[in-house]
């Protein structure tokens, strides 16, 4: 089975400051450690980042920059967003088209927006999608903990599952490349 590992997000504005997402530093470890393994069995690791005008992650500005601490390599494919689901407007079916990539290991930030779009949308386009159970984090949103929020969304995704594609989430270790 083709795969590919999605690191969505990752950037400087949403792990430091303001906008620091929960437990980002093991969420990063838990990342490095999935994308350290993917290379190691060639799974092709793409690398995503967002960006908004006017704000911390304007393209080129400091907070849209790939974390520090995130492991990347010169071979790491990348896309550029402008919206939560990572398939829109975007070249990422191009890069992992459906018919050679059944699966889609998917990780980052954040767990309410990005990363519920975007596994929501793999699936939607027949990809088969492991959710890193503990490698993708948010904030609190003011009514629930970025711990709940996480929680919450671990358990609705697992329960994507269709007659065409399958939702798994797993903790990072477990996932097999």
């Amino acid at each position: 089975m083709s795969s590919a590992l999605l690191i969505i997000d990752v950037q400087q504005a949403l792990c430091s400051g303001q906008y620091q997402c929960f437990d980002i530093h093991r969420v990063i470890d838990s990342i490095n450690q999935l994308s350290t393994r993917a290379r190691k069995a060639g799974v092709p690791v793409v690398l995503i980042q967002h960006e908004e005008k006017d704000s911390p992650l304007a393209h080129g500005a400091e907070g849209w920059q790939l974390a520090e601490g995130l492991l990347t390599e010169a071979k790491d494919l990348r896309v550029r967003k402008t919206t939560p689901d990572s398939f829109y407007q975007t070249d990422l079916s191009k890069l992992l088209p459906s018919e050679d990539f059944e699966r889609l290991i998917i990780c980052g930030l954040q767990t309410d927006y990005c990363v519920n779009a975007t596994v929501r949308k793999a699936h939607e386009l027949g990809y088969d999608v492991v959710l890193a159970a503990d490698a993708h984090s948010t904030v609190d949103n003011g009514n629930i903990s970025a711990e709940d929020i996480i929680a919450e969304h671990n358990k609705d995704l697992a329960h994507l599952t269709g007659a065409t594609a399958r939702v798994d989430v797993e903790p990072a270790a477990e996932i097999i490349f």
